[in-house]
């Protein structure tokens, strides 16, 4: 976790920000797969894989994207990288499972984003396989981002003053996730289908109880689930289009999302779900080079005496915060708080507090 401290400007003194935060990314990511690898060992493969982000900025350069890919799966043998479902990530995704990448795809909110995603793997793993190479302990995934689906149905019904039963939008995303596995199923695909931590209410795991899926609710979801007196069903067999209303059944960005050809390669990156989703997840990259640039050259007279800033006890929080984080978007469900706590920040390093360092400013 050390990769962020100051003293990388004595031992690396030619790193710029950004190389030193990646570098941090990549340190922290090795710690936590670590963690796994009793999980993935004693499932071997099926649980305990870490997921670690391609830099968003590549989103234009699918070799860029597959290099990276790349690079984070030799950091650990359980870690799993994300590429978003747009047509320069499909040809990154099928460049990189042909090296051996095991991918999980991202900025996946569609039906037609996540069977071309599953069609990409399948090139790739098949051309893995001609050109000689091993396969079976690859474990691809693809995302549909079932919570984030529902949100933007939720936003165009209130932008086009349509008249619904709000329960009825809880659905969309369900709906699309269990069609978009029932193709699975009937195609053969190798990557199951995968519902991400935009988790809005129960259902979005108990529907998908009983399916070759992974499910990966946060830790609040999955404490409420283990705590209630819910008896554990199958439920993904029960397939439905969900019971819209006319009007917003037949709305477009419906139609979209959940029909396999609703939408063409060239549609998904500049579809709104998506659009609005790489809008919000670009801040983080610029945020963390800034919080390197604080370290590295930091400029104490231009803070206020009460300004926490960002001191190294600070700095290695924030470094434990993407950390915790990390380990949270691993493809495992623990089964009590303390399978996850060694991700966590301890004592005085607690989210809501400040650190003894701030404290005193």
């Amino acid at each position: 976790m050390g990769a962020a401290h100051p003293g990388h400007r004595r031992r690396e003194p030619h790193l710029g920000q950004s190389e030193i935060g990646w570098k941090a990314v990549k340190d922290m990511s090795q710690e936590a797969a670590k963690l796994l690898e009793p999980i993935f060992d004693e499932h071997k493969g099926r649980n305990g894989r870490l997921s670690v982000q391609t830099d968003p900025r590549f989103h234009r350069d699918a070799t860029k994207l597959a290099d990276q890919a790349e690079e984070f799966h030799n950091l650990a043998r359980n870690i799993v990288v994300k590429i978003p479902a747009t047509k320069t990530g499909l040809e990154a995704i099928e460049d990189a499972t042909s090296r051996g990448v095991s991918i999980n795809v991202t900025v996946s909110f569609s039906v037609p984003q996540a069977v071309q995603a599953a069609e990409a793997i399948e090139r790739g793993l098949k051309a893995r396989e001609a050109a000689g190479h091993d396969t079976s302990e690859m474990g691809p995934v693809v995302t549909i981002m079932v919570g984030r689906l529902d949100d933007w149905l939720k936003h165009v019904v209130a932008r086009d003053g349509i008249f619904i039963d709000p329960s009825a939008l809880d659905w969309a995303g369900i709906a699309a996730m269990k069609r978009a596995y029932q193709i699975f199923q009937e195609r053969g695909c190798t990557a199951p289908a995968c519902s991400q931590p935009a988790f809005r209410n129960v259902n979005q795991w108990a529907e998908f109880v009983g399916g070759d899926v992974v499910v990966s609710p946060p830790f609040k979801w999955q404490k409420i689930i283990a705590d209630s007196d819910y008896t554990t069903r199958e439920r993904i067999a029960r397939f439905r289009r969900p019971a819209l209303p006319r009007r917003a059944g037949a709305h477009p960005d419906f139609v979209r999302a959940y029909e396999p050809d609703g939408m063409t390669i060239e549609e998904f990156e500049g579809s709104d779900p998506p659009a609005r989703h790489c809008a919000s997840s670009w801040p983080p990259t610029p945020d963390l080079d800034a919080l390197v640039r604080d370290v590295i050259v930091p400029a104490p007279l231009t803070r206020s005496p009460r300004q926490p800033g960002f001191c190294w006890p600070c700095t290695r929080f924030a470094g434990q915060l993407l950390f915790a984080c990390a380990v949270a978007q691993a493809n495992v469900r623990p089964a009590t708080k303390s399978a996850i706590e060694p991700a966590t920040p301890s004592g005085h390093l607690t989210p809501g507090r400040k650190t003894p360092c701030c404290a005193s400013r």
